[in-house]
């Protein structure tokens, strides 16, 4: 057993359970190891919540820059959009640990961040939003999307509307916001 496998399988079981329902006794169980055993691989439970954040902060990074690359303005950022509902959707254990910022002693989790901004900053550059801007962008972008997801995720959604077209709304909400982005 390697730390890589020990943070790979509670990342899965963070999908299964809920990362707040995962604990180290959990890990262990699945593991087939003593408790004590995790020990040698994590330091503990806050460790391994953090090693799960560097490992699916690097998967959501991913799956943006794999989603917009050679696209461009609207095309990218729809692109860009259903990718993150995508992981949020398909990972429902892991996306919460997306939201915890970079731990600066964590080289993976700041490189994974760096990737992220990087294809974030690349689709809001197509709209002319660069320097602060962009920083202004990239947290009204990151707000929409993880408000949406969460309350999909949540049963939030109660309504009967399909959600689909919601979301398809609030991405062309936020193309118009963009190319209209006001001057400083």
């Amino acid at each position: 057993m390697t730390p890589a496998i020990v943070v790979a399988e509670a990342a899965r079981l963070a999908d299964e359970v809920g990362l707040e329902k995962l604990t180290l006794a959990v890990v262990a169980q699945r593991l087939g190891v003593a408790l004590p055993s995790l020990y040698k691989h994590v330091k503990g439970l806050d460790a391994l919540r953090q090693h799960i954040a560097a490992l699916a902060s690097s998967e959501l990074a991913d799956a943006l820059s794999e989603a917009a690359v050679g696209r461009s303005g609207p095309d990218a950022l729809r692109a860009m959009a259903d990718a993150y509902r995508e992981y949020a959707r398909t990972h429902p254990g892991r996306y919460p640990a997306t939201t915890r910022a970079p731990d600066p002693d964590d080289p993976a989790h700041v490189r994974a961040g760096e990737r992220a901004l990087t294809t974030i900053y690349a689709v809001l550059s197509g709209y002319g939003l660069t320097g602060d801007d962009a920083v202004d962008a990239t947290r009204t972008l990151r707000s929409s999307l993880h408000g949406f997801v969460s309350l999909e995720s949540g049963g939030g959604f109660g309504m009967p509307h399909d959600v689909d077209r919601s979301f398809r709304r609030l991405i062309s909400t936020l193309d118009t916001a963009f190319r209209s982005w006001p001057e400083r």
